[in-house]
C-alpha cells in the first residue's frame, strides 16, 4: 500500500491541478449564465482537498499507525462528498469525486490490512 499512497498522492496533485482550472472556468460560467449553481465553487473545494491529501499521501507513505490513512479518509472523504453533493450539470466534478472516493476507500482498506498483518506478525513471533 506504501506504492499506492505515493502513486496516489502524484496522480492527485497532477488532478488538482487540472481541476482548479477546470472550476475556475465553470465557475465564471455558473457566474455569467447567472444559473445559481455551485458546482464551480465546489470543485474548487475539491481540488484543495484533492492537493492537501496528495501532500499527505505522499508525506506519509512510509509511517506506520492509523493517523495517516485516517487523515486520508477525512480528507478524500470530504472532497467526494462535496464533489457528489454539489456537481449540478458540472458533471466532470463526479469524476474527480469519484477518484476521491476511491482513494478514501483504499486508505480504509489499507488501514485494515496493516492492523490485521500486525496483528498476525505478533500472533507469530509469540508462537516461537
Amino acid at each position: 500500500m506504501r506504492i499506492w499512497k505515493l502513486i496516489s498522492g502524484i496522480i492527485s496533485i497532477v488532478l488538482s491541478i487540472f481541476v482548479v482550472f477546470q472550476s475556475g472556468i465553470a465557475g465564471l460560467s455558473n457566474a455569467l449564465e447567472e444559473n445559481g449553481e455551485s458546482g464551480g465553487s465546489a470543485g474548487l473545494f475539491l481540488a484543495i482537498l484533492m492537493l492537501t491529501g496528495g501532500i499527505v499521501s505522499i508525506a506519509l507513505h512510509n509511517k506506520q499507525g492509523k493517523g495517516p490513512n485516517i487523515a486520508l479518509i477525512v480528507l478524500y472523504g470530504i472532497a467526494a462528498a462535496l464533489g457528489f453533493g454539489f456537481a449540478g450539470s458540472y458533471s466532470d466534478l463526479r469524476i474527480w469525486a469519484g477518484w476521491c472516493l476511491i482513494c478514501a476507500l483504499i486508505a480504509l482498506v489499507s488501514m485494515f490490512i496493516k492492523k490485521k498483518t500486525s496483528e498476525e506478525s505478533k500472533s507469530s513471533s509469540g508462537d516461537e
